[in-house]
């Protein structure tokens, strides 16, 4: 009943949270911060227990009850170690959301943390289903109060962005269904039975030609959420236009949903058929990788320069899951983990500059350090996390994907790794413009609260933890990794 307590407390804290606007304007948010506290307490205790019978032994928690029983489809969640990271991945930023958006949120604040944990129900359903109708639905569910989160809240043009962002998501989603449809359809006429059960799913007898297509179809799903190029036209928008708290839940956890998708279906589930696309899957990574890095030194934007950043990183993701063995499919984990925490936090300082400052224009900053220390050191550390600084998180899993890429293909490799060249350049060069040279006039500016410091200084030290001592989340992850990479060669034969 823990995972369905998982999905259960953000959905009744979301119901909570927009009736007690009717009591106080305030309320809301201590509802929202109250209810992902409780969530944080369901899942901090949560270890492995044992094995469940039946099921692989990377997987150590199950529900299951009967939803549709004609068709095979049941409200079936399950719990491996990834899971396990990507949900608690999930409560943290939730939390760092909500922080930011505070004071940012003057309208509606009922309406808005409803959707906010609405759209965290969601995502930890995504992180948890394993029957592929429930996963759809909770995959489609998340889009909705993303859009209300850009379209109510965002900035200038965000209707255009929500919209945009919405059309990518679904188009691309539809593509996904059609192939889970067919995939039920073809496990029917090998077994005479209708299922939408992963488990069941795994050992379908697929053509090699239908099943390219079938891959392709989870493939583009996942890769725009992901985003990849050329896929990822979306995001810059989504970004610049959403408020503070739908940049982080975009950024943090949004996107690794896509990530999570190519690790749990796509080559599990049509392992020759993604073997033979994998060399193009990679190259997509690498130039998303150089292009996410190029794109960002250009960008006056700083809300922008952030998101194609994130374009840049999840490029390492793609690239190592695709690699397929061991080292870089941890490294793509870590990478999943440290951005989710790095990125969310550059938007949250970006949200903070653009409440103090009424501009995203890094040309408009300037000379900011000595009216506001606190905050520029946090954004020293977070740029420097995110440019790969040896000691924190993005360095673990950026190095990782690079060496077992390595074995794969030394060319692209190289090329990728040009990257370290190209992150400290628009980093540092973000650092420079905003907090140093000549200083701007603005008014008195009022430096973080206790409130923004705790808020951000509870990632840092994760980032920290993750690149000192990030042997726990390599034995919490290799379980569930070895177990892929075992089925995927069983079923390729």
């Amino acid at each position: 009943m823990i995972l369905f307590a998982l999905i259960a407390v953000l959905v009744l804290g979301a119901g909570i949270a927009w009736v007690s606007e009717c009591r106080s304007p305030t309320a809301p948010r201590w509802v929202a911060l109250v209810t992902l506290m409780i969530e944080a307490f369901v899942v901090a205790p949560y270890s492995v227990t044992g094995q469940i019978d039946g099921l692989p032994t990377a997987w150590f928690a199950e529900l299951y009850s009967p939803w549709i029983p004609r068709f095979g489809i049941g409200f079936h969640l399950a719990m491996d170690g990834l899971s396990l990271l990507l949900t608690a991945l999930t409560v943290l930023l939730g939390l760092m959301a909500v922080s930011s958006s505070w004071t940012e949120i003057d309208k509606r604040q009922g309406f808005f943390f409803f959707n906010l944990l609405i759209c965290l129900a969601a995502t930890v359903g995504v992180f948890l289903a394993v029957d592929l109708f429930l996963f759809f639905f909770f995959w489609e569910l998340m889009i909705i109060p993303m859009y209300f989160l850009i379209s109510i809240w965002g900035h200038e043009n965000r209707v255009y962005a929500a919209l945009k962002f919405f059309i990518f998501t679904q188009v691309s989603g539809l593509l996904m269904l059609t192939a889970i449809v067919t995939l039920v359809q073809l496990h029917y006429k090998d077994s005479g039975v209708y299922s939408f059960d992963y488990f069941e799913l795994l050992n379908t007898a697929v053509e090699p030609g239908v099943a390219f297509w079938l891959m392709l179809g989870f493939f583009i799903a996942f890769a725009v959420k992901l985003p990849a190029v050329p896929f990822h036209t979306w995001l810059p928008d989504a970004h610049t236009q959403a408020s503070t708290g739908g940049s982080v839940i975009l950024a943090g956890i949004m996107l690794k949903t896509g990530a999570y998708g190519l690790l749990r279906f796509v080559i599990p589930l049509f392992p020759e058929a993604a073997q033979q696309f994998a060399p193009v899957a990679m190259t997509l990574g690498g130039i998303s990788v150089l292009y996410g890095a190029l794109m960002a030194f250009a960008q006056s934007d700083l809300k922008q320069l952030i998101a194609y950043t994130s374009i840049s990183h999840m490029g390492f993701v793609l690239l190592g899951i695709f690699s397929w063995n061991l080292l870089a499919l941890q490294g793509s984990v870590i990478t999943m983990l440290a951005h989710g925490i790095s990125a969310s936090a550059l938007f949250m300082i970006a949200g903070a500059l653009q409440q103090r400052l009424h501009t995203r224009n890094i040309g408009n900053m300037g000379g900011l350090w000595p009216a506001l220390p606190r905050l520029s050191a946090l954004a020293l550390f977070f740029a420097i996390a995110s440019l790969g600084l040896p000691g924190l998180g993005n360095f673990i899993g950026e190095f990782l994907v690079l060496q077992g890429v390595f074995s794969i293909n030394v060319l692209l490799t190289s090329m990728t790794a040009l990257v370290l060249i190209l992150a400290p350049v628009y980093a540092l060069g973000m650092i420079q413009k905003a907090f140093y040279g000549p200083r701007y006039r603005h008014s008195p500016l009022a430096d973080f609260s206790r409130r923004e410091w705790l808020s951000l200084g509870l990632p840092a030290l994760t980032t920290v933890w993750l690149g000192l001592s990030p042997q726990t989340v390599l034995d919490v992850s290799a379980p569930v990794l070895k177990q892929a990479i075992l089925n995927a060669s069983i079923m390729g034969r």
